[in-house]
């Protein structure tokens, strides 16, 4: 095999076999990519914040602001001509490309990927796009950890943990939440937790967030200091309010995915994506400026909010200034209206995640239960910065599918540990609730109906990983169907496979001869003129699509308990046939591979 790589990356990658043994350079490239995911985070969110001081830094609070109607157009269309100009790749759904790289590509990201996701998303954020900054990051750190991972010829294997390390270390890095980052990657990455995978994890998790200490000192994206303690009597309503995250969980994925569907209608229609995404995001944020960007201040104002004047700056800069009475309404709307300015960002021509979003519509959705607990008197009083912290678990883990990631995430990012079980109840409410209506996260969804997404079922995971093309044998001798019996016995000869595939001039397969069934007349000479393929062919016991997913072709083998079955295009064009017995020799020495440690 050619090596094209520099002459000096060979020679250390040549010192590096003799002298560093696998295990331990794997940790010495976990270490690189946590370091690596900690200046990519640190690099956007300075740049985020940079942009959004120099747009808004004059804007006042107790009137609108006309720019609000210009700033997201402008920042979804310098991020397009971004993508389409320089990038010329599609860099949108962060973590689903992710997953499909880890199901479908071998974990093997581009080189792109490393940078196009930072400079995207700044943009589109800065601007105003109401997305989140997390999932460019989680792609940008997979990204390092799969082309470093090229670099230095590691195996499949060990690609699918440097990407695991890659989003555990963003993850880690940007919320300062070394549990939270691998236990995202556990839940949502579907990484297995071997003393294989862990400890890597483990290490670019811990370098992470060191080193965004370093970079940024104590600063914290949330605070939140308990004034209340949890009592077991407000345990009817944390359940209550897991249930409502779950619904609206629910409602941001479904909604979520009617508005994608919308615009890939236009997908070969930029400037009139870029128009009605432009014009409902902007007129969103014009009325609702709580929606400009990632809304971190929001979420900041409620959960610190300690009197009614400290929760109604929440109305600075919108046209319900002045009008605290019409909080609770305003709440609500912001709310229902968070996830149509997230898909008009991302449809028109944004760059950003989904990860920010589930943060921003939990914590609402706790303030607005909790405040209308309170106003109707239902039961024990609940506190509102208390319930607007636990919705941001609960949001997230409906969201998601996650409900560790959900826990450790906000007790990490906020020290509050003394919500532990609270936490608990809502997050495990919340993903119970929603688990009965959408089987899937909003990042797996995509890949689960089309059969790709990989899970924690070893079974399944490899099956998924297995590609349909290593398998496909396409040595075969196929036979006009106006071929003569004694030329088919020709051609039987030459053969390895007992089945002879029949197609027309084209190559559409039209049936199969099947050589046993033939016997009878193979070695009666005087039968060799009276008999062509057309009278001796058989319908195939099934076929398959080059694109069937593997459990697909496993169940299909099962069912017809077939040999060989043959593999056609989209046009029936024969492209060849899998065999039985092959393809479960490769599984078992993927179960094998995919089971040691």
């Amino acid at each position: 095999m050619n090596d094209n790589r520099p002459h000096w990356l060979q020679r250390l990658h040549e010192w590096r076999v003799k002298n560093v043994s696998d295990k331990m350079f794997i940790l010495i490239l976990a270490f690189a990519v946590g370091l690596l995911s900690a200046v990519a985070a640190f690099v956007l969110h300075g740049l985020i914040n940079q942009i959004v001081a120099l747009l808004t830094g004059r804007f006042h609070a107790d009137t609108y602001n006309w720019l609000y109607l210009v700033y997201p157009v402008i920042g979804i269309w310098l991020t397009s001509l971004f993508i389409r100009y320089i990038v010329k790749d599609n860099i949108s759904h962060g973590i689903t490309r992710i997953l499909y790289a880890i199901s479908s590509n071998r974990s093997r990201l581009k080189g792109h990927n490393t940078w196009s996701s930072v400079i995207a998303s700044a943009i589109t954020i800065g601007f105003g796009g109401s997305v989140g900054a997390e999932a460019p990051i989680v792609l940008t750190g997979s990204a390092i950890g799969s082309n470093l991972g090229k670099l230095f010829r590691m195996d499949n294997k060990t690609l699918m943990t440097l990407v695991g390390c890659g989003a555990a270390g963003a993850i880690a890095g940007i919320f300062k939440a070394p549990i939270a980052g691998l236990v995202f990657t556990l839940e949502v990455l579907m990484i297995d937790l071997t003393m294989a995978s862990l400890l890597p994890i483990l290490v670019s998790c811990v370098t992470a967030t060191c080193f965004t200490y370093i970079f940024s000192g104590n600063a914290v994206l949330f605070s939140f200091h308990l004034d209340s303690d949890w009592t077991v009597e407000r345990v009817p309503a944390s359940i209550l309010l897991g249930v409502t995250c779950g619904f609206v969980s629910l409602y941001f994925v479904r909604t979520m995915t009617v508005c994608e569907d919308m615009f890939a209608r236009f997908k070969d229609r930029p400037y009139v994506k870029l128009l009605i995404g432009g014009a409902i995001l902007s007129t969103l944020i014009f009325l609702f400026p709580s929606l400009y960007g990632e809304g971190y201040h929001s979420i900041n104002l409620l959960l610190n909010g300690k009197t009614e004047a400290d929760w109604n700056q929440i109305l600075d800069g919108s046209l319900f200034y002045g009008h605290p009475e019409y909080l609770i309404i305003y709440i609500g709307l912001v709310l229902l209206t968070k996830v149509f300015a997230t898909s008009a960002t991302n449809g028109g021509g944004g760059c950003g995640g989904t990860f920010a979003p589930s943060l921003f519509i939990g914590c609402f959705t706790g303030f607005f239960f909790s405040r209308l607990w309170n106003m109707h008197q239902i039961g024990v009083y609940v506190p509102e910065k208390n319930f607007a912290l636990l919705g941001m678990a609960g949001v997230m883990s409906g969201v998601m599918h996650a409900p560790l990631t959900g826990i450790f995430l906000i007790a990490e990012i906020t020290s509050g540990y003394n919500l532990f079980m609270p936490l608990m109840i809502v997050a495990v409410s919340s993903y119970l609730t929603i688990n009965i209506f959408e089987p899937h996260s909003i990042y797996g969804m995509r890949l689960a109906k089309q059969g790709r997404l990989v899970t924690h079922h070893t079974d399944h995971a490899v099956l998924t990983l297995m590609s349909l093309d290593s398998v496909v044998d396409r040595d075969f001798q196929a036979v006009a169907p106006d071929m003569e019996l004694g030329q088919i016995v020709n051609q039987i000869s030459r053969s390895r496979h007992r089945v002879l595939p029949v197609t027309d001039p084209a190559g559409a397969l039209l049936g199969e001869i099947n050589v046993v069934k033939i016997r009878h007349v193979v070695f009666r000479t005087e039968l060799y003129h009276h008999f062509k393929a057309s009278q001796l062919m058989v319908e195939p016991a099934a076929t398959l699509s080059d694109s069937t997913p593997m459990t697909k072709v496993m169940r299909v083998f099962e069912e017809t308990q077939a040999e060989w079955l043959p593999v056609i295009d989209t046009n029936n064009h024969l492209k060849g046939y899998i065999s039985r017995r092959r393809m479960y020799e490769m599984y078992r020495k993927m179960v094998h591979d995919f089971s040691q440690d």
